[in-house]
């Protein structure tokens, strides 16, 4: 039955699913009346007929007039709520009370939020409400600079190394970057002056599927990934995997678990481990019965992967078979909670490693934009996710049929409709054991595009997120938990949003390779003070690779034409040559051009760049540091390539000790603190 265009456009628009898309080109695209009636229906909005479709606008109209569970503000601003004016009463997190009187705003209460950040309960018209008042700003660069015992000066100009934590290595790590070498690697980089190490994310996996092992593709963003447990009594495997120059992670995780399982089955418990389970809550709880499920029903009695497939009464955290199992395996789901238990404590120590070795910042920790929809994240928390969606990009001249990254994402509904816990519970998560947080994709705070499961990215459309709300608890989270905020704003973004972004004192990410216009490469004392500098990111080459053409041939040989590869050549000749005008304009470098094979010097140059920029944060990937030519992952592929796999060759003590290296990063510290 068809549905009257007009009325399917009110419906989409009221549910925040966008009509029409502008490109990065400044072309408009209309979404289709079916793959609008796709997503919608996607969203539990299935508009079969016109009657249906005037009775879901109804409904959402209903929402929007609602009390929510949690409203944010901002500190000492108005509050407009959908009650009746009258008396209310307010509670902060101590316990302290005020009340007054609020004032009538087009029918509505109006009440001045108090003018300290922080989660308070509200009650107003016979009924409560959570209220989040947000401070102005996050938590900043220039606030860690001035923490007390840290040298201050006139402005923040830090420095820090981005660091796969998989590729670290040290003696006994069992063939996988763990957290005890990262508590290693942040002391050998603060040594020369870093005031950050960046990471890889350590979400949750899945523990009886190690083949999978994307950290963008997690099974939650809440627990964290246990392969990253330092295990003992290491044994011929786990010797035969740390030769190996990339990571086997099936093996791997085969292997640590195993070892891990014999530590808890001797009775090994860590300090504290009742008290800190206690404290987790059902997040934990519900993330450590899926996890013995997972195992349970697909690795073990060769049933289903994903929890939708699984039988009815196993769907849900709540659900009688998932409660009876539960009930009949205490000892399983205690494990999964032992190991959350035992990462959480190594990835605090290496936090703690990092600030006492005289870090401002310490460890920035990296938030994927999503999560597989099959994983605990998802199954535990389905009203705030969006089942039955994928998220990714629409279409444009470099990726004609637009990108489908695989994973799902936050419901704004969901979120709204649940206190927005799901959101906070993540930004919890990962700001606990970090000075800072990196957002990835920091785009999907305003929107998404949004996919049904089995379809075309280009048959998508743009889902707008509740911007205002998830901003202000970041901005909240931020500073409960003092760690700066970075957001990936590369790509297309939506107009204005940099801007706000800004305002919150989110930082922003300038990426040399990017930091270009018609004439050449922009002069970084231009670039953009609140924000990261960096020579490259784990997406794109890195300055060795790019020098050299590195990269051009790796996509030939993943499948590109003779045809792209002579073109991308001839456009890299001309940007080598721009590159190194533009180094040698800003002092970075001097004397002719390298050769191509000759890429020292050039990467030499680059750190120098980005160094001498105006952001008021550089982060280099240690990759850059040491003039290594392979990135860390290649978009586009997943086993083509030996994606997230890639090892050190050094142990942590000896990465940055090499003679380029050092003089490298001497002067890029010269550079920040000069």
């Amino acid at each position: 039955m068809s549905v009257d265009d007009t009325l399917l456009e009110t419906l989409a628009e009221r549910a925040g699913v966008s009509t029409r898309w502008e490109d990065a080109f400044g072309r408009m695209h209309a979404v289709t009346p079916d793959n609008l009636k796709a997503v919608l229906a996607a969203l539990g909005l299935d508009a079969r007929s016109d009657e249906a479709a005037r009775e879901l606008i109804g409904v959402l109209e209903r929402e929007d007039a609602e009390l929510a569970p949690r409203v944010t503000g901002d500190a000492h601003g108005e509050l407009v709520l959908p009650v009746r004016p009258g008396g209310w009463r307010m509670e902060n997190e101590r316990g302290e009370a005020s009340s007054g009187t609020a004032t009538a705003r087009d029918g509505r209460a109006c009440v001045t939020l108090p003018s300290e950040p922080g989660y308070y309960r509200l009650e107003i018209d016979g009924r409560e409400t959570s209220v989040a008042v947000a401070p102005p700003r996050c938590f900043g660069v220039a606030d860690a600079f001035a923490a007390p015992g840290l040298e201050r000066g006139h402005a923040p100009r830090g420095w820090g190394l981005a660091q796969q934590l998989y590729a670290l290595r040290r003696s006994g790590d069992g063939g996988v970057g763990d957290f005890a070498a990262l508590a290693e690697f942040a002391r050998e980089a603060a040594a020369h002056g870093a005031s950050a190490v960046s990471i890889s994310p350590v979400h949750a996996q899945f523990s009886a599927d190690p083949d999978r092992f994307s950290p963008y593709a997690p099974s939650s963003r809440i627990m964290l990934n246990v392969l990253h447990v330092a295990a003992d009594d290491p044994g011929e495997e786990a010797a035969r995997l740390e030769t190996l120059d990339l990571v086997d992670w099936p093996a791997v995780g085969r292997d640590r678990l195993r070892r891990l399982r014999r530590s808890f089955d001797s009775g090994a418990a860590d300090d504290g481990f009742t008290s800190w389970r206690a404290g987790q809550g059902d997040k934990l709880e519900a993330h450590a019965l899926f996890e013995a499920l997972h195992a349970h029903l697909w690795r073990e009695n060769g049933g289903a992967w994903h929890w939708k497939d699984w039988p009815e009464p196993f769907r849900d955290p709540h659900a009688p078979g998932a409660a009876a199992f539960a009930a009949a395996n205490p000892d399983e789901i205690t494990f999964h909670a032992w190991l959350q238990h035992r990462a959480d404590s190594e990835l605090g120590a290496a936090q703690k490693a990092a600030t006492d070795a005289g870090m401002a910042i310490g460890l920035v920790s990296d938030l994927a934009v999503g999560t597989d929809s099959g994983g605990s994240h998802c199954w535990s928390r389905k009203p705030e996710t969006l089942i039955g969606l994928t998220v990714g990009a629409p279409p444009d001249l470099l990726q004609r049929a637009g990108q489908n990254w695989g994973i799902t994402a936050f419901s704004g509904r969901g979120l709204r409709a649940n206190g927005f816990r799901a959101f906070i519970e993540m930004l919890e998560g990962a700001m606990r054991h970090a000075g800072g947080v990196r957002i990835d994709h920091a785009m999907g705070l305003n929107r998404l595009w949004v996919i049904p499961e089995g379809q075309r990215a280009a048959d998508g459309a743009y889902l707008q997120l509740p911007e205002t709300d998830l901003v202000r608890l970041t901005r909240l989270e931020s500073v409960r938990n003092r760690a700066i905020v970075l957001g990936e704003d590369l790509g297309t973004v939506p107009a204005g949003f940099q801007d706000r972004l800004q305002a919150a004192g989110i930082d922003g990410m300038r990426v040399l390779w990017f930091e270009r216009n018609d004439k050449g490469f922009n002069a970084p004392s231009g670039w953009t003070r609140q924000a990261s500098a960096m020579t490259s990111t784990h997406d794109l080459p890195t300055v060795a690779g790019w020098w050299k053409g590195h990269d051009i041939g790796t996509r030939r040989a993943l499948g590109g034409t003779e045809a792209d590869e002579q073109r991308e050549l001839a456009e890299r000749a001309t940007a080598r040559s721009e590159l190194w005008t533009a180094m040698q304009a800003s002092g970075a470098a001097s004397g002719p051009m390298p050769a191509v094979w000759d890429a020292a010097p050039v990467v030499d140059g680059a750190v120098a760049q980005v160094g001498g920029s105006a952001c008021e944060l550089v982060m280099v990937p240690t990759e850059d540091v040491l003039g290594l030519e392979e990135q860390p992952n290649v978009p586009g592929t997943v086993t083509e390539h030996p994606n997230w796999r890639r090892r050190l060759h050094d142990p942590v003590g000896a990465v940055l000790s090499g003679e380029r290296a050092t003089l490298r990063l001497r002067r890029l510290e010269q550079q920040r603190r000069g």
